[in-house]
C-alpha cells in the first residue's frame, strides 16, 4: 500500500488529497497539521498528528507533500521535511498536461487542467493551480505559486517565493524577480526588477 503524507490540514490539502488519489498512484493519505490535536480531521481524511509526529512516521509513509499556501513557509517547511528523512515527492493531476520534455522539481502540485508545456523547469514547492498554462521555456523558482487560470507565455521566469494572482497574464519573455506579488488579473508586458505587489493593465507596482 503506497501512503501519502499531507502537511497541512487545509482547503489546499483538501485538492491535493483529491488528486493523489484520481491518480492511482496512492492508496491512502492522511493528514497532519500543526494545529492538531485541535484538528483531527479534514472532510473524510484523520488528521494524525504535526510536524515532529510526521518526522517520526516518516518511514511509513511513501511519499509527503506540503500543502501550505504561503511560499516562504510552504518551502521553509518542505527543506525542513525532506533534512529530516522524509520522502518529499510531488502531485500531478490525472487531468493536466505535462510534457514529458518539462522538469518538475520535488515538492510542486499540478492541479486540474493545467498545462506546463515543453522545456519549462518548474521549482522545488510550487504549486501550478487549476487551468494555468506554462508554456515552453519558461522557468520558475523555488517555492512560486501560479494561481488558478494564469497565463504565462514562453520564456517567463519568475523567482523564488513570487505568487501570480488569479486570472492574471504574462507576456513572453519577461523576468519576474523574487518574492513579488502579481495582483488577479493583472498583464504584465514589462521586467519586474524589484520586489512588490503590481496590479493593474500594464501592471504597474501599487507598494
Amino acid at each position: 500500500m503506497r501512503r501519502l503524507a499531507i502537511l497541512g490540514a487545509s482547503g489546499h490539502g483538501k485538492v491535493i488529497a483529491d488528486a493523489a488519489l484520481l491518480s492511482n498512484e496512492w492508496d491512502k493519505v492522511e493528514f497532519f497539521d500543526d494545529a492538531h490535536p485541535d484538528i483531527k480531521f479534514v472532510e473524510t481524511w484523520s488528521v494524525i498528528g504535526n510536524t515532529n509526529d510526521l518526522i517520526m512516521q516518516a518511514n511509513q509513509f511513501q511519499g509527503v507533500v506540503v500543502a501550505i499556501g504561503s511560499n516562504d513557509i510552504r518551502l521553509c517547511k518542505q527543506r525542513y521535511l525532506s533534512q529530516s528523512g522524509c520522502q518529499i515527492t510531488s502531485i500531478v493531476h490525472p487531468s493536466a498536461i505535462v510534457s514529458p520534455r518539462s522538469t518538475i522539481h520535488q515538492g510542486t502540485v499540478v492541479m486540474a487542467g493545467a498545462v506546463i508545456n515543453p522545456f519549462s523547469v518548474i521549482g522545488e514547492a510550487c504549486i501550478i493551480n487549476t487551468n494555468s498554462v506554462i508554456e515552453h521555456d519558461c522557468i520558475l523558482s523555488s517555492g512560486v505559486h501560479i494561481s488558478p487560470g494564469c497565463l504565462l507565455a514562453g520564456s517567463v521566469s519568475v523567482g523564488s517565493g513570487s505568487w501570480i494572482g488569479i486570472g492574471a497574464s504574462v507576456k513572453q519573455l519577461i523576468s519576474i524577480c523574487n518574492n513579488v506579488i502579481v495582483g488577479a488579473g493583472a498583464i504584465v508586458v514589462k521586467n519586474i526588477k524589484e520586489q512588490g505587489t503590481y496590479v493593474g493593465n500594464p501592471a504597474r507596482k501599487l507598494f
